[in-house]
């Protein structure tokens, strides 16, 4: 019989969703699929997740969601909602970036801009009339 002893190690991310006023909108939170080759690591998961609250553009060829990009002409420049949850983008066992991540949008309620990882310019809160941004 052996034993093995060798070290693994895991990495967590603490959430932060200050950017949240309330629950209102929490419990309808549509999943989504992230494409992570449209994301950009030292910008987007420089600790290898990807924060709650980052704003979510979809990708009309492919369905696939990546970063709003109000200068993107692939659809992303149309903002669809929040990162509800923060999503692992880095394989642990590879260090490698994943291909898709599941997650899901947060549409409708209230949201703290300052608390947001990253700032929604004006065509993006327009994009999402259900969000009261304060």
């Amino acid at each position: 019989m052996s034993t093995d002893i060798s070290v693994r190690s895991s990495s967590y991310q603490v959430e932060d969703r200050s950017w949240l006023v309330g629950t209102h909108g929490t419990d309808v939170t549509p999943s989504v699929t992230l494409d992570i080759s449209k994301f950009t690591q030292n910008t987007h998961y420089p600790n290898g997740f990807i924060k709650s609250g980052t704003a979510l553009g979809k990708v009309t060829a492919t369905g696939l969601f990546g970063p709003y990009d109000n200068a993107a002409s692939d659809g992303r420049e149309t903002c669809v909602g929040l990162l509800f949850s923060s999503v692992r983008a880095i394989d642990t066992s590879t260090g490698s970036a994943l291909t898709k991540v599941g997650g899901a949008r947060f549409i409708h309620g209230a949201v703290n801009t300052a608390n947001l990882p990253a700032t929604v310019d004006a065509n993006g809160k327009a994009d999402l009339p259900l969000i009261v941004w304060l």
